[in-house]
């Protein structure tokens, strides 16, 4: 469904400006945000002018919902898009709901489509030592690349978080960094004896030689130029060297994420400790390494077991 070009009415004109003022003045929603929930609203008030009903807001109902919802199925939206939709147009009936325009939300008890949780790929130990040993330890690049994953490894961090990371927020001595999350919020993650040889390795070899551009003093990765080192920078140089070690899934600084996740979790960690460790809202979101370590239980009872491959072999 495409509405590009397409006219809104003055009633759906007004209440989308107002809506997206909300946004930005008292919500401080990113431009992205914005934009998004802005077409969101505009493809339902499309399908709603196209089907000659709800001329404004106010008029719609829950079942008005359900059948653009069904249209878009029909038309090939994914379940994916069709969740994001939903939720913007729940946002701008809850501030329909907050202007006093409307009584109930009509979108409130509307459920999006189910989707299938996506199981990440995650490496396995010897994997990561190969990308490790694999990487030149006699470059300031190759010294740099290795802190980067063992950092990503070590501690579990978003590319974000370990671009904007500082050498202020690294407490050596207590083994702990402090790292600033999404929508700013500050956690504290265990860093290992690894990384942290890592880290004194870059320091002292690296970043020391490095004339560092004013401003970006205190930031841990620096390019060449002295500048804060960039999240594309980070993602180019995981990739590399998992093509370096020969490893053939595909590679990105949160497969090592992953990969810190599953493995504390095989090895008996507290799912709780991780969701904090990870930075996740959520134990939601923190549940779907559960489904890794049953997949990581049934491979071994496959491999292991005298009796699980019985069946195969009679048949």
């Amino acid at each position: 469904m495409k509405v590009k070009g397409f006219n809104l009415r003055d009633e759906w004109a007004a209440a989308i400006r107002n809506f997206l003022r909300h946004l930005k003045l008292e919500r401080s929603g990113s431009v992205n945000t914005r934009m998004a929930y802005q077409h969101d609203v505009r493809l339902l008030h499309h399908y709603l002018f196209g089907s000659g009903i709800a001329n404004n807001p106010e008029g719609v109902t829950a079942e008005h919902i359900r059948g653009f919802l069904e249209e878009l199925t029909e038309t090939g939206i994914s379940a994916s898009s069709q969740a994001r939709i939903l939720s913007g147009l729940k946002a701008f009936f809850s501030w329909l709901q907050l202007e006093d325009r409307i009584k109930e939300s009509p979108a409130a008890l509307i459920q999006g489509p189910v989707l299938a949780r996506k199981l990440p790929s995650f490496l396995e130990v010897h994997e990561i030592d190969k990308i490790l040993h694999s990487i030149p330890a006699d470059t300031g690049q190759g010294i740099r690349d290795r802190m980067i994953i063992e950092l990503l490894y070590g501690c579990g961090l978003r590319v974000s978080e370990l671009s904007q990371l500082r050498i202020t927020s690294l407490y050596a001595e207590a083994s702990f960094l402090k790292v600033i999350g999404k929508n700013n919020k500050e956690r504290l993650v265990p860093i290992g004896d690894a990384a942290l040889l890592a880290v004194k390795e870059y320091l002292d070899k690296v970043r020391n030689s490095i004339k560092v551009n004013p401003g970006h003093t205190d930031y841990l990765l620096l390019n060449k130029a002295g500048k804060n080192l960039s999240r594309i920078s980070i993602f180019k140089a995981v990739v590399s060297a998992g093509k370096m070690a020969g490893i053939k899934k595909d590679i990105s600084p949160h497969t090592f994420r992953h990969s810190f996740a599953t493995h504390l979790l095989e090895g008996g960690a507290d799912l709780r400790l991780i969701q904090e460790m990870l930075g996740h809202e959520s134990i939601t979101t923190t549940e779907i390494y559960t489904h890794l370590d049953l997949q990581y239980l049934q491979q071994v009872i496959r491999e292991f077991h005298p009796r699980a491959g019985a069946r195969s072999k009679e048949q």
